[in-house]
């Protein structure tokens, strides 16, 4: 039996394969990169268009999106006054990335806005507690890492709770600085009836604190450890610089991780005060 010999394939034949490759090529980028470009808007249009401010303290905050494809969408920072008249501060990033994560995290801004708000007494870690039955009722298999904070302008008391979230950075003006690793809870829309434990510390001296997300402290280049210890470095040299001027630096040391994550810091300037009022804890 005589083998078939293949067809002759002419250069015009090439040519016209080679296009629809190349179309359907160009079809595919065009839709991955539609989608990185909506889940990056969704992201930014979810963060708050300001933050608060009161004498003494001032506040900035920067974002930097993923490096790759659709890793983007998890982390958030959110500032905003409680009728009290004192000041509500979070930062978290939500597990998983695209679209879907930049829609749980706007969730979740809103639900601790919410419940902070319509509970303006509740210490952060029933802040933390509500929002977490709020998120496990929605039955998302999303979950998040946070921290949440309170500061009263009249105590200078800041209290704080964590949920599975990596620990702030204290400085001061004179050159201290270090992390701030209190027990926290696991993150939010894990468990029913989780408990997440406060700590108070009362801003005697004029210093910083930073907020960031792992995206800016862990990558390929820089383990977690080392990534905080640098933010420390950072915060214990310029604690005594403008709030946005630190969080430029603070955000300058995810650059040294090559992180592939989003990476979010928020930065609270604070000035020094007087004695404590009549019954205030010390700072601890």
């Amino acid at each position: 039996m005589a083998r078939r010999r293949p067809r002759a394939v002419n250069a015009d034949d090439l040519l016209t394969r080679l296009g629809r490759l190349t179309a359907q090529a160009r079809e595919r980028i065009e839709l991955q990169q539609a989608r990185v470009e909506l889940a990056e808007a969704l992201q930014r249009g979810m963060l708050p268009a300001e933050l608060p401010s009161l004498p003494g303290i001032r506040i900035a905050a920067r974002y930097v999106p993923a490096r790759h494809g659709l890793d983007i969408g998890g982390d958030w920072y959110d500032g905003f006054q409680l009728p009290d008249g004192s000041l509500a501060f979070s930062i978290g990033d939500v597990q998983g990335h695209d679209v879907e994560a930049a829609a749980f995290m706007g969730q979740i801004r809103i639900g601790l806005r919410a419940v902070a708000t319509m509970a303006p007494t509740a210490c952060p870690g029933e802040v933390l507690e509500r929002a977490n039955e709020l998120l496990l009722a929605t039955g998302s298999e999303l979950f998040a890492t946070c921290a949440f904070f309170r500061f009263d302008p009249v105590t200078r008391m800041l209290a704080g709770a964590r949920a599975g979230h990596v620990g702030a950075v204290w400085a001061t003006v004179d050159g201290r600085a270090g992390v701030i690793e209190d027990e926290g809870g696991l993150p939010l829309g894990i468990q029913p009836g989780e408990a997440y434990p406060v700590t108070r510390r009362r801003l005697t001296a004029p210093g910083a604190l930073v907020l960031l997300t792992d995206g800016v402290v862990e990558g390929p280049s820089l383990p977690i450890e080392q990534g905080l210890a640098r933010v420390a470095e950072v915060a214990g040299t310029g604690a005594g610089a403008a709030a946005e001027e630190l969080a430029a630096e603070v955000m300058g040391v995810a650059a040294l991780s090559d992180h592939t994550d989003d990476a979010a810091v928020l930065v609270l300037r604070h000035d020094g005060v007087g004695p404590a009022p009549a019954g205030t804890p010390a700072e601890t």
